[in-house]
């Protein structure tokens, strides 16, 4: 069946890296079926994925090929839901259960990505799970027609491209670890209903900082990697409480995140894990143009 998104995407030029993508996942899914979660397979994991710049990570192997391969791994979730870097708004809110629009909110980029579509199928029956294990006494706004934001739908486009899942995105709506820990606490349920639970921001995120070297030679500042390894650390040894005193504990501080909501995403994905203090299996690494692309998936 004819789609808006697949109608779409037969609109990229061949030569493009994302049209060699699509042409691979289809092939792939026609040969080996994505198996679909099932109760037998148990909670799923929860994620933190560093979403990359914009529409970038589309021309990327380097991004298109972990990403695909990271979610192929994983049972097929019943749905998805996202805490995005690019949603912070307060009281807690839920984008619109099928929007007719996704939000492009990235600039100076070919023409070609502001056409993009990704219409995934009605997530009310999810939205109605994530305010029902919502506290009584904090309320959930639940927009009509907000879509999702590149945070959300640029990575769920290449790891599922066929857009068959229901997709909805809770907004950010502090910057305190301890209270995202708990949200994503209260989200921990919906894992065991085959829902994958997902922060998505970037390991490291400082854009005011870029330069020449870091975009046309994937130059690594200091400060970007002495922030991974420290953050790598952590994570390794179930720290929480550092990774909470990120702000004054982590080198490479404030040039690594000058603005805090790249990296907070990642206590809502731990807050959701079984074991918040257990070590993360870390699933892509590395660096694009000069920062952190470190995503990891907690049991």
């Amino acid at each position: 069946m004819t789609t808006t998104t697949t109608a779409a995407d037969a609109r990229i030029p061949a030569a493009h890296p994302f049209a060699t993508h699509l042409k691979r996942a289809a092939a792939l899914e026609a040969a080996e079926p994505h198996r679909p979660w099932t109760a037998q397979d148990g909670p799923l994991p929860s994620l933190y994925l560093s979403h990359g710049g914009g529409p970038m990570p589309f021309e990327s192997p380097d991004w298109l090929t972990p990403l695909h391969g990271w979610a192929r791994a994983l049972p097929k979730p019943k749905a998805i839901l996202v805490v995005s870097a690019h949603w912070e708004s307060a009281p807690l809110s839920v984008s619109a259960e099928r929007p007719s629009e996704l939000v492009y909110d990235f600039g100076g980029f070919d023409a070609l990505y502001y056409t993009f579509r990704y219409d995934t199928p009605d997530a009310g029956e999810l939205a109605r799970q994530v305010v029902g294990v919502m506290p009584d006494t904090g309320q959930v706004h639940r927009h009509t027609s907000r879509g999702l934001d590149h945070g959300a739908w640029v990575p769920l486009k290449i790891m599922y491209p066929a857009a068959d899942i229901p997709v909805l995105q809770l907004s950010l709506p502090t910057e305190d670890p301890d209270r995202l820990l708990s949200i994503g606490e209260r989200l921990r349920p919906l894992r065991e209903q085959g829902v994958l639970v997902i922060g998505s921001g970037h390991m490291t995120h400082g854009l005011p900082f870029l330069t020449r070297e870091m975009f046309l030679e994937n130059k690594v500042p200091g400060w970007s990697a002495d922030f991974d390894a420290w953050a790598a650390d952590a994570l390794a040894r179930g720290d929480v409480a550092e990774l909470a005193r990120f702000r004054t504990a982590a080198p490479g501080m404030p040039y690594a995140h000058p603005t805090v909501e790249h990296f907070t995403p990642l206590f809502v994905a731990l807050g959701a894990a079984t074991d918040p203090t257990a070590p993360v299996v870390t699933t892509l690494d590395g660096y694009g143009v000069g920062l952190s692309r470190r995503s990891f998936q907690a049991a």
